[in-house]
């Protein structure tokens, strides 16, 4: 059974840093694109950031480029994203997905989704 269990949401002032997990398992993921999105109150999941796990390429949406940076660890078959420079618009529910190797922007593209964690970003 596959799963994607993200962790190390919490709250944080703005400029802060935080750094979510998200813990696969259930199958072999080196051949996909883990991805990172967000869902703020009243809006839309939207794409964050993605790595292809096994040749490290990422992709960032413009919105977090040059603030958030996604890694992996294989030993312990988790990925990571690190966020610096919050803002208080970064606040939302944070899922981890995954897909077979490449990397897409839209939702309904990727196959298995985490439950999510909360990231709060105050004033």
């Amino acid at each position: 059974q596959v799963q994607l269990v993200e962790s190390g949401g919490g709250l944080v002032q703005a400029g802060g840093s935080l750094r979510l997990s998200c813990a696969a398992s259930g199958r072999t993921f080196s051949t996909y694109a883990m991805a990172w999105f967000r869902q703020a109150p009243g809006k839309e999941r939207e794409f964050v950031a993605a790595m292809i796990w096994n040749s490290g390429s990422t992709y960032y949406a413009d919105s977090v480029k040059g603030r958030f940076t996604c890694s992996r660890d294989n030993a312990k078959n988790t990925v990571y994203l690190q966020m610096n420079s919050l803002k208080p618009e970064d606040t939302a529910v944070y899922y981890c997905a995954a897909r077979p190797r490449s990397i897409v922007v839209l939702t309904r593209n990727y196959d298995y989704w985490g439950r999510g964690t909360q990231v709060t970003v105050s004033s």
